[in-house]
């Protein structure tokens, strides 16, 4: 299949982005949930952010997690991105 790396990427991005939404895990959680490496998931991060993604870093008392401004946690499944944002 010609297009199947780039539906591989798209389907990571979807996945970097749910675990983002629930607002519980790092980057090395991320990487090992999705089976890449940490430097893949932060290439991610920055590729759904240019996308206008509202993603943040917050220190949380055990470490530091990813948040998606604009949601609670895990009550949206599809986060949309913000318009006209830029990282």
């Amino acid at each position: 299949m010609p297009y199947e790396r780039s539906y591989e990427i798209e389907q990571r991005l979807k996945a970097v982005l749910r675990c983002i939404a629930t607002g519980s895990y790092s980057t090395p959680q991320i990487a090992e949930e999705l089976g890449v490496s940490v430097p893949t998931v932060s290439r991610n991060v920055l590729a759904l952010r240019e996308r206008g993604h509202a993603i943040r870093s917050e220190k949380r008392g055990d470490g530091w997690r990813y948040v998606l401004e604009g949601t609670t946690g895990a009550e949206k499944d599809t986060p949309q991105p913000r318009k006209g944002a830029h990282a």
